[in-house]
């Protein structure tokens, strides 16, 4: 009975052990500021376990042409705040490909298409992201 229940307090664990993403609702800063966006370097293919890894507030009005080295080519996850958009691009300094990213969450950057064969997982080389 002991090992039976030790199991099920397991599994519970276990199963609360997987970071989901933030809603688009919930991207507050630390002092209750609103955050356009926010990135994560992780991903999944249980969308339980997605936005892992490191993760980047982007602030409104944010325009980054060139992404830092540690997050250039790592992105593969997203969230975008309510009333907010984020525009991505696959070359830095706002070049080569764009894709626009309204409110809500983007669990797995590689189901979304960049071109005929491409896709947006590891691609973003810079951002602009705005709130209303």
């Amino acid at each position: 009975m002991a090992v039976l229940m030790l199991a099920a307090v397991l599994a519970a664990v276990l199963a609360g052990a997987g970071a989901q993403c933030p809603r688009p609702a919930d991207l507050q800063g630390v002092n209750g500021t609103r955050i356009c966006a926010e990135l994560f370097t992780d991903d999944s293919a249980y969308y339980n376990e997605c936005c892992r890894g490191k993760s980047l507030m982007v602030d409104c009005g944010t325009d980054v042409p060139y992404v830092p080295w540690e997050w250039s080519g790592s992105i593969s996850s997203l969230v975008v705040g309510t009333r907010c958009q984020l525009t991505v691009w696959s070359r830095a300094g706002k070049n080569g490909q764009t894709k626009t990213f309204g409110a809500g969450t983007v669990p797995r950057l590689q189901e979304v298409r960049r071109g005929l064969f491409g896709n947006w997982n590891n691609a973003i080389r810079g951002y602009y992201c705005q709130c209303n």
